[in-house]
């Protein structure tokens, strides 16, 4: 019961920070609902464990805190929304099939070529999660990895619900891909490009990378 309060007050706020950006494009309510109907469709699909709306709410909220920062918010705000849009764990071009769903709905709105650009970009950027020179894509790349710096159990948890989402896959194939996905965070100069997500969990995130490799 309780699960299902904290999922239904996270959609609603999530829908209303949504439909409140959205008007400042189009003040069409009919079609503000109908591309946030598409997101929790896509967000809300039974094979999503981690990639979900629970996920899109943690990054709102990491990144809120650092809106004054942020230099183009409305861009980071289409790019959060819709970075995982696209999630098949069969498929090794979701940020680019993401970057251009996002593409598609922001020329619906007649949004600005640059700006649907830069989307592209800070959507394609959470493939590697390097830095491409950029503050605003380095937060959001960095907000994105901020559940690797969660506590243990919270980690835990995310690490289970990834391997759900695998859940296709027998061990002997899962355990040396996760493999190589922890190794690529561990053997990177620093996991978090900007001072704030360093500061704030890169220690955090290599004791939790290394413990589930132990397990692996």
């Amino acid at each position: 019961m309780n699960e299902h309060f904290t999922q239904v007050n996270i959609t609603n706020s999530l829908k209303t920070t949504f439909i409140s950006i959205i008007k400042n494009y189009n003040q069409n309510i009919a079609q503000g609902a109908s591309l946030w109907t598409d997101i929790v469709t896509h967000y809300n699909s039974a094979q999503r464990h981690y990639h979900n709306l629970i996920h899109l709410n943690t990054l709102l909220h990491e990144l809120t805190l650092l809106k004054p920062i942020i230099v183009d918010w409305n861009t980071i705000f289409f790019s959060l929304f819709y970075h995982d849009i696209i999630y098949d764990v069969q498929s090794k071009t979701n940020e680019e099939d993401s970057a251009d769903y996002a593409a598609e709905v922001m020329s619906s709105l007649k949004i600005q070529d640059a700006m649907i650009e830069k989307c592209r970009l800070q959507i394609l950027a959470t493939k590697q999660h390097q830095s491409n020179g950029d503050h605003d894509t380095d937060l959001f790349t960095d907000a994105d990895l901020s559940i690797l710096g969660s506590e243990p159990e919270t980690y835990k948890l995310y690490a289970s619900q990834i391997r759900k989402e695998y859940a296709i896959y027998p061990d002997e194939l899962y355990n040396p891909g996760r493999k190589n996905v922890l190794n690529h965070f561990l053997q990177m100069k620093r996991i978090y490009k900007t001072d704030h997500f360093f500061d704030k969990y890169e220690e955090k995130a290599k004791v939790n990378l290394l413990n589930e490799m132990d397990l692996l």
